[in-house]
């Protein structure tokens, strides 16, 4: 199935493309990641790109590095925050903004199995799952199960309450390694709800299954959210 996805959406190079600049065609341009300051230093990435700062919807794509080129492997739909985009080194926790940037995925998760052929880190979600999201506590963004003594139920997520969202998901890396308080957390790409979303990127479920198929550990997938021009603009990351 892996390789099958490689054959998914080549069309994904027309949608994602900007139109082109004076004297030359969409297809004269670089592919997007060639156009990025940073890929994360990987042969595997996913982009994000909106067309401006207030959209709640585009298209995410994924790309493969070989031989020097990078390639579209696929693309689906996709949802953001319900207050649209923002950059992520300035976002305020509760702005119900997806933040932009250059992301690691450190592993994924779900209240479904794994799809055949994940190599991603899975962890599956139970009904003592929680992210905490409590300003307050020291598992701040941050998986407990259960849940932390210091972290307020009300101030996180039980991630089993979350479905459709949370049958299949990858934790994005924002505010993760070393979390600044009030920035933000649990920021996911997951399975679409039922409109935008409080801050993640969404996908329909098959897209998810696709991806979890398709993500190789090995290749260091990194995902780049951002706008197609201005100060978020996708290009700078």
């Amino acid at each position: 199935m892996r390789r099958a996805a490689t054959a998914l959406a080549l069309t994904a190079l027309a949608v994602c493309g900007a139109a082109a600049p004076a004297g030359g065609s969409a297809r004269d341009r670089p592919p997007l990641p060639a156009r990025m300051a940073d890929t994360g230093g990987g042969s595997q990435l996913l982009t994000a790109e909106a067309p401006h700062a207030r959209a709640t919807r585009s298209t995410l794509t994924w790309w493969e590095r070989r031989g020097g080129r990078w390639t579209a492997a696929g693309s689906a739909p996709a949802r953001f925050g319900v207050a649209g985009l923002t950059e992520g080194t300035t976002r305020e926790q509760g702005g119900r903004t997806t933040p932009t940037g250059l992301f690691d995925l450190p592993y994924a998760f779900g209240t479904r199995p794994a799809p055949a052929g994940t190599t991603t880190a899975y962890r599956r979600v139970t009904g003592d799952s929680w992210w905490c999201e409590d300003t307050r506590s020291a598992a701040y963004n941050r998986w407990s199960e259960p849940l932390a003594a210091d972290c307020r139920a009300g101030e996180s997520e039980r991630l089993a309450s979350y479905d459709p969202q949370y049958r299949l998901a990858l934790v994005v890396g924002f505010n993760y390694e070393r979390p600044v308080r009030g920035r933000g957390a649990g920021i996911f790409l997951h399975v679409n709800g039922a409109g935008a979303t409080a801050g993640c990127v969404s996908v329909p479920e098959e897209a998810m299954r696709r991806l979890l198929d398709w993500a190789e550990p090995g290749r260091h997938p990194h995902l780049a959210i951002g706008t197609a021009t201005g100060p978020t603009a996708l290009t700078r990351y």
